[in-house]
């Protein structure tokens, strides 16, 4: 009786092309050969009202999972591996060099994943006569590959496959893996995890991205690769929503790729110089006085963006000489040296703009006063030439802009939706339910969007290497970059003297960073309104920590008043001053 209801129906089936009809207890048809329902139904014959009506109804039956159903099998490596390849093109498309995906990054990677061993391949390699990390110029741009890289990553030339982007495609069907069974290690690797073994993280990816920007001396610090990642610039946050629809994500996937919080500063400095040392990299290409990384550069960068007057791009300069921050030596990174410090470019060169704030103006809630009311004098009795510098003008206009930016930046914040878009990790049945809840409440942000007179921003912004802007024209934030320093400097011959009172000491003495974690403590109740100010201004720029540029801060006094310690400044407590003759040592 089947055979001769579905004799007469000869179109193929749109699964497998067979024609092999059959019918369910409902009279719908099916493809014996691969179990797939089509919409078509016999016609059911009967002396009834309905006679010669097509019988409807639900089909209850399986069809066969699709390929993207199932998936592919995957391993948690490559799902990192995706990432850093993303991560390396956003930094491309940002002006980046084109070596830093396909030579650097991808050098560097296969080194961890042999260092680790977690590849996804059968064995090691053992010869080595690959190509080498390219050597950064002192421009950052030209290549030099002296390096070798057998002595660098010991890797093979029948080793450049070793986990290539087209792996992640080429991967086949396990015949025992579950049909939802997501990443093949994922269990394991969270095992591993808590064991305390290496194993990648998101922060780590950003780690290896900084690893190969400090390699070719591009023009991002740590602080604007934080800064980029924040905005949306480079993928982090829900980043595995990009991953290819084959390589399913569930719970277990889900711990290990989902954020929920910002990189921080010092977590992502500290995995780069492990990562160095684990790889056991040579010393980087050196960062001369040329490099953007370089202390003179950066001052003058945050002068600008503080607003400052570009006069003290001079003092700056002359800091970093007196403490020898500016040698080679001391900014070129060196992995596993234990002797030289870790340095902190971005954090380092604002330290000094705020030792050289002391200096001139002291920044202890009166003596900046002062002198900016005589500045103040001195304009209205100049009508040419450059203005006088004043503090307290400054202050106010520098003010009120980071106060609209910061309030802008917490809203986006606030408002920024930590889950994806799509659900990722259910199970197919409960899937179209969660994509409802997820649908109602994306109604019902625009519908409070909409009676609050919110604006929804879809695009995002454009990328710059400064947050605060200042212009000429503009008259709520006024430019101080052309303003002098003539009422602070005292001109005596070839000298120039400062008109200042005692420079006074954030700590008399550095604590030990083995024995407490921190080289000094930031309290805000010890130290004068001006001095936090100028604090919180450049670690809204940096988007760091105000105890972070503090501790450098100190760092940085302590490396410049080596040896001139004297009884008067023993004696003080609270504020350690300086005599003014030793800070009058900085002259031309």
């Amino acid at each position: 009786m089947e055979d001769e209801d579905v004799r007469d129906y000869k179109e193929p089936c749109p699964q497998c092309s067979e024609v092999n009809w059959g019918l369910t207890d409902e009279g719908t048809f099916y493809c014996r050969s691969c179990h797939t329902l089509i919409e078509r139904t016999r016609e059911v014959i009967s002396g009834d009202v309905t006679s010669n009506a097509r019988g409807q109804s639900i089909s209850r039956g399986l069809r066969k999972k699709t390929q993207f159903e199932k998936g592919w099998e995957w391993y948690i490596c490559e799902g990192f591996q995706y990432i850093l390849q993303k991560q390396a093109e956003a930094l491309q498309s940002l002006g980046v060099s084109s070596q830093i995906k396909d030579e650097v990054l991808w050098n560097l990677w296969k080194k961890y994943l042999q260092k680790s061993r977690q590849p996804y391949c059968d064995k090691l390699p053992s010869d080595a006569t690959s190509d080498a990390l390219p050597q950064a110029s002192d421009s950052g741009n030209e290549v030099n590959t002296e390096l070798d890289i057998v002595r660098l990553l010991g890797l093979s030339g029948s080793d450049t496959d070793l986990v290539s982007e087209s792996s992640i495609g080429e991967t086949s069907f396990a015949s025992g893996m579950s049909d939802w069974s997501g990443s093949v290690d994922g269990s394991l690797y969270l095992q591993n995890k808590k064991k305390g073994k290496v194993s990648m993280s998101m922060p780590m990816t950003l780690a290896f991205c900084y690893m190969a920007l400090l390699w070719l001396r591009e023009s991002i610090t740590l602080s604007d690769l934080l800064r980029l990642v924040m905005d949306g610039h480079i993928p982090y946050m829900n980043a595995y929503t990009d991953f290819p629809e084959e390589m399913k994500v569930y719970v277990t996937e889900f711990k290990i790729f989902h954020v929920e919080s910002w990189p921080v500063y010092e977590d992502v400095h500290k995995k780069m110089q492990f990562l160095a040392t684990y790889l056991e990299l040579p010393r980087f290409p050196d960062i001369t006085d040329g490099s953007f990384f370089h202390p003179n550069i950066l001052c003058m960068k945050y002068l600008m963006e503080a607003n400052l007057p570009d006069d003290m791009h001079n003092w700056t300069c002359r800091v970093v000489k007196e403490i020898g921050i500016g040698e080679v030596d001391f900014l070129t990174l060196q992995p596993g040296n234990k002797t030289v410090r870790k340095v902190k470019y971005d954090i380092i060169a604002v330290a000094v703009v705020i030792v050289v704030l002391k200096i001139l103006f002291v920044l202890n809630d009166e003596y900046e006063w002062q002198l900016s009311n005589h500045a103040e004098e001195r304009n209205k009795k100049r009508k040419e030439g450059c203005p006088v510098f004043d503090i307290k003008r400054w202050y106010k206009v520098v003010k009120k802009a980071m106060d609209v930016e910061q309030k802008k930046l917490e809203e986006e914040r606030v408002r920024y939706l930590w889950r994806s878009k799509q659900p990722f990790f259910y199970i197919p049945r409960k899937k179209c339910v969660a994509l409802k809840k997820r649908q109602m409440v994306t109604v019902l942000q625009r519908q409070f969007r909409s009676l609050s007179d919110t604006v929804e921003f879809t695009e995002k912004k454009k990328p710059s290497s400064f947050h605060l802007h200042w212009t000429e024209d503009d008259p709520e934030r006024p430019c101080f970059h052309g303003h002098c320093l003539d009422g602070i400097l005292q001109q005596e011959g070839h000298i120039l003297n400062i008109h200042g009172t005692d420079y006074w000491l954030c700590t008399t003495k550095l604590c030990k960073e083995k024995e407490c974690g921190h080289l000094a403590h930031y309290k805000e109740s010890d130290f004068p309104h001006t001095y936090r100010f100028v604090l919180s201004l450049f670690s809204f720029i940096l988007r760091v920590q105000p105890s972070l540029i503090h501790e450098e801060v100190c760092v940085v006094e302590h490396r410049f008043f080596r040896g001139l310690e004297s009884p008067r400044i023993k004696k003080r407590k609270k504020k350690k001053h300086w005599p003014k003759q030793q800070c009058e040592d900085l002259h031309e």
